[in-house]
């Protein structure tokens, strides 16, 4: 599976990702850095990537904007760091790693989870 991590998002996932067979894509770095969030969910789309972020505004925005999408992350808990965000996506990727993410958006808390469309 694929997954586009936002500039908002730990770069130690990458390892994390990897240890689990998949590929990361990062624009940090690049000349792509800086662009505004509809331009970076944009490009994670067009890489048919998962979108890791721990800004909220996606989980409540981009699945009404956007509904077709290859499935949004949003880790958001009380205290970030970047152990607390790992150990977050490494329960997420235990839980539904083997499961299709298109179209769902998780929002991921220190101690429960939502996921949009609501029943899934």
């Amino acid at each position: 599976m694929n997954f586009f991590l936002d500039e908002n998002f730990p770069k130690a996932a990458e390892a994390l990702l990897a240890k689990e067979k998949h590929v990361t894509l990062d624009i940090r770095g690049t000349e792509y850095e800086g662009a505004e969030d509809p331009d970076i969910f944009g490009m994670a789309q067009d890489q048919q990537a998962v979108f890791l972020t721990t800004d909220r505004d996606f989980y409540h925005t981009i699945p009404h904007v956007w509904p077709a999408h290859n499935g949004i992350v949003v880790i958001a808990l009380r205290r970030p760091n970047r152990q607390a965000i790992l150990g977050k996506l490494s329960w997420f990727l235990k839980r539904f790693g083997n499961q299709s993410l298109a179209g769902r958006a998780f929002l991921l808390r220190d101690r429960t989870y939502t996921v949009h469309p609501a029943g899934e």
